[in-house]
């Protein structure tokens, strides 16, 4: 006990000289949990759109109007052939190129039906698509407006209509930044934990002092569990301190049941940080582990769910995805804030990574040479 004692004080003592790893572990997650999520939007705003109206009517205007007025376009402006409308998309002065056809309301009102021609720049896919999305749901309101004000004339009767109503659960506002939060405070704790862990034995090597603790009396496994203690303390710091940041910045209150959060990131804290562990062992300076586990840190945040569904990845990368305890922290960590779940909604997670926590450390330990 009391050389796992001393091994703790060592750590202590040099996490708290070193003023870098002081910022990297307060400073940087905290701007970055400010930043990132009003900047990691997918609620694309400002599409430029050029317009070709050959009708000029009343609905024709119209149209014009309501998608001059929407959030998501910014009007580039009119143009006169559908040819120009093309190279304005390729000069980069639109994204989007809508042409509105000759003789556009007499045909809508004589055959109930019209023709549209949409043309996007589809280099960014999503920009792309959310723009053809935004522009026919545009359409389709400007249609049900139609169909509104004929059912009023005597010429036609009327049909039924299905009035909607639906309510957002967990996410009123559907605020992508509420969707985001949560995710982006779990990829900080798992990167100041997964990289600082990984730079710690190296360290050690670098500077000459892993000799003398190879020829000390002290056990492999205290001298690993002498290195996550305090980083798992330091993981709960930066985890209360994310959770303020974002009830002050993004006003997400957590509920009652903000102990079951506590409790899963203890599990999960002492997983990444024998992953860490485990990549230290195996590297011999700080600049090889930094580049080894910027390169697992990348495809776990990449696999994790923080932007893409996992149910919308393909089969390979959701296996793949399923060994990937950066993703079950992701998932919790939504849960818990916006959805308020308890130990028996994520008592599957639980288990799962207290197995990841269980494997990782035993291999951190049994990879870990004294005699090297």
């Amino acid at each position: 006990m009391t050389t796992f004692i001393f091994i703790l004080k060592k750590e202590f003592r040099q996490i708290f000289r070193d003023p870098a790893i002081l910022r990297l572990i307060f400073i940087m997650p905290m701007l970055q949990l400010i930043v990132l999520p009003f900047a990691a939007d997918y609620e694309i705003k400002n599409i430029k759109i050029g317009i070709i109206d050959h009708d000029h009517s009343d609905y024709s205007r119209t149209l014009v109007s309501k998608i001059e007025n929407s959030a998501y376009f910014r009007l580039t402006g009119y143009t006169h052939t559908f040819k120009e409308g093309l190279q304005w998309i390729e000069d980069e002065k639109a994204d989007l190129v809508i042409e509105i056809p000759h003789r556009f309301e007499a045909t809508l009102i004589r055959e109930n039906k019209a023709d549209l021609l949409l043309a996007i720049n589809a280099v960014n896919g999503t920009k792309g698509n959310l723009g053809a999305a935004y522009t026919l749901g545009i359409i389709q309101q400007f249609n049900q407006n139609i169909r509104v004000e004929w059912f009023q004339m005597p010429e036609f009767n009327p049909e039924p209509m299905i009035d909607v109503t639906y309510s957002s659960l967990y996410n009123p506002h559907r605020n992508y930044q509420l969707f985001m939060v949560p995710g982006i405070l779990a990829v900080l704790l798992t990167m100041v934990g997964g990289f600082l862990s990984a730079l710690n034995i190296v360290k050690e090597k670098e500077i000459g002092t892993i000799e003398q603790l190879n020829v000390s009396p002290i056990r492999k496994y205290q001298f690993i569990m002498g290195k996550i203690v305090p980083f798992w303390l330091l993981g709960f710091v930066i985890l209360t301190v994310g959770l303020l940041v974002s009830f002050v910045v993004h006003g997400i209150v957590p509920g009652s049941n903000i102990y079951v959060l506590y409790v899963f990131s203890a599990l999960y804290l002492l997983a990444i940080l024998g992953f860490g562990l485990l990549l230290s062992n195996f590297t011999n300076t700080q600049q090889q582990a930094m580049m080894v586990a910027f390169f697992f840190m990348l495809i776990f945040i990449l696999l994790s769910g923080l932007y893409t569904p996992i149910e919308s990845m393909p089969p390979w990368a959701q296996v793949v995805a399923a060994f990937n305890p950066v993703s079950y922290m992701v998932e919790v960590m939504r849960m818990v804030l916006l959805k308020g779940a308890t130990i028996k909604d994520i008592w599957s997670q639980i288990r799962i990574i207290f197995a990841f926590g269980v494997v990782l450390n035993f291999l951190a330990v049994y990879s870990y040479n004294k005699t090297n």
